[in-house]
């Protein structure tokens, strides 16, 4: 989803320089305005769908934790490990996702502005 992402913010910067040129007729910029809708929608969801996965894990990984303060079983230590070397790849691919959206939304302004 990251490339993906990262490709379609690639596009809609050609698409702005083109706009701001006047290369774009009216019509041919509601139609780009119509299609960012969509792709809105899509990362939206699932941005939500990966914030809910990393708040999961995040309240697991404190669960485990705070059971590894009230009780230091080494399988706990190793089990908050896990928890944590999942969590931070989930918490950059949120932060991917949540930057990316920002960015469509300002290409969305930019292109109702002109």
């Amino acid at each position: 989803m990251e490339k993906r992402l990262k490709n379609y913010l690639l596009r809609m910067e050609e698409l702005l320089k083109q706009a701001d040129s006047g290369r774009l007729s009216g019509e041919e910029r509601r139609l780009q305005q119509e299609e960012l809708l969509v792709q809105i929608a899509f990362f939206q969801h699932e941005r939500m769908v990966h914030l809910i996965v990393t708040v999961t894990f995040a309240l697991l990984t404190m669960l485990a934790l705070l059971a590894c303060v009230l009780s230091p079983e080494p399988m706990l230590f190793i089990l908050v490990l896990l928890f944590l070397v999942l969590l931070v790849p989930y918490i950059r691919h949120y932060y991917i996702l949540e930057n990316g959206v920002q960015k469509l939304y300002t290409c969305y302004d930019h292109l109702a502005d002109l």
